[in-house]
């Protein structure tokens, strides 16, 4: 049989392209074992809940025309507290839209508007749309509790007929305006 013996220029190549091949290999497994393994940095991933829209549509009582540049202020409430406030204007059809309160929510609607009542009223966001009607009133005049009123008219806009405190049946007998008179 015939020997072969190595040169030296094929000896000092020989390691090199070992030492090439065993890196290449390295650096592939190093890889594929990191990307089974992510790092664990951080908080985990929470998605955000899903949104519901609401579209506001403020209007006149009086005759249903819409009110333009009415401020519509939406008071996100999640377990009884108020998470802030986001005010948005309407437009000249009278119209607001939002898409940022999650369903399941509830919504604590304002609106006020020159020349008419504020308005306030909370709603429960349970679907992923919502369409609300705000009919806004002309001032009234001031309620008080020390005049005599119809309790079949509607007062105020705060509280409904059968909310509202009883009457007094008698004005009380002394008058605490004038100091007792001394005999």
């Amino acid at each position: 049989m015939k020997q072969v013996v190595p040169t030296q220029a094929t000896l000092s190549k020989m390691p090199f392209r070992a030492l090439l091949v065993l890196c290449i290999f390295t650096v592939a497994v190093s890889g594929l074992v990191s990307a089974q393994n992510p790092p664990h940095r951080g908080r985990k991933y929470n998605p955000p809940p899903p949104t519901a829209k609401i579209t506001v549509t403020v209007v006149k009582a009086t005759n249903g025309k819409p009110v333009e540049n009415a401020a519509v202020v939406f008071h996100p409430i999640k377990n009884g507290k108020d998470e802030g406030g986001l005010e948005l204007k309407s437009n000249e059809e009278g119209k607001v839209s939002i898409d940022v309160i999650p369903i399941g929510d509830t919504v604590r609607l304002q609106i006020i508007a020159g020349g008419f009542q504020t308005f306030g009223d909370d709603y429960q966001i349970t679907t992923d749309s919502k369409d609300i009607v705000v009919k806004l009133k002309k001032p009234d005049r001031q309620y008080s509790i020390y005049e005599a009123h119809d309790d079949s008219k509607e007062q105020g806009g705060a509280q409904s007929s059968s909310d509202r405190p009883t009457q007094p049946s008698q004005k009380p007998s002394s008058d605490t305006s004038k100091p007792p008179q001394s005999n």
